[in-house]
């Protein structure tokens, strides 16, 4: 969902691909449900490891959250890296209410952090990485 928000708003130049340590090889139906709901194409977007990136990202962001007991994978290029843990809605079981609840919050919350990085003045913060990366940490603990 992050990819999709990120590039639905991002001002030209700024791209976002995601990917992980383990794709399950297709989109989550939900996600892609509401994402088309609020307006956003799912178009091109496909599950994908990080070994098959097309090219090493500048910033690496990493959602996972921990009520699944997962470990939260380190992508190992030279990048800058940051963390957003949030809770990921595909493990919630539940009746379809809940499950539908589970991803509404992972998209706001994505959705306001993805916005309060926009806001940023990026070409400023892209000539320094320090402040940047502070910057990023600390939406990386903001809720909406």
């Amino acid at each position: 969902m992050g990819e999709a928000i990120f590039n639905h708003l991002a001002p030209e130049g700024w791209h976002a691909i995601s990917a992980g340590s383990k794709p399950i090889g297709r989109l989550n139906s939900d996600a892609v449900a509401l994402l088309e709901e609020k307006g956003i194409s799912t178009a091109g977007y496909y599950s994908k490891s990080w070994n098959d990136l097309p090219a090493i990202p500048d910033v690496v962001i990493s959602v996972c959250g921990n009520a699944a007991n997962e470990t939260c994978p380190a992508y190992l290029g030279p990048v800058l890296r940051s963390h957003w843990g949030v809770e990921d809605p595909a493990h919630v079981e539940g009746t379809t209410e809940e499950i539908k609840v589970a991803f509404e919050t992972a998209y706001g919350i994505l959705l306001y952090r993805i916005e309060q990085f926009l806001a940023l003045p990026l070409e400023q913060l892209k000539k320094n990485p320090e402040h940047l990366k502070a910057e990023m940490d600390r939406i990386g603990t903001l809720l909406p």
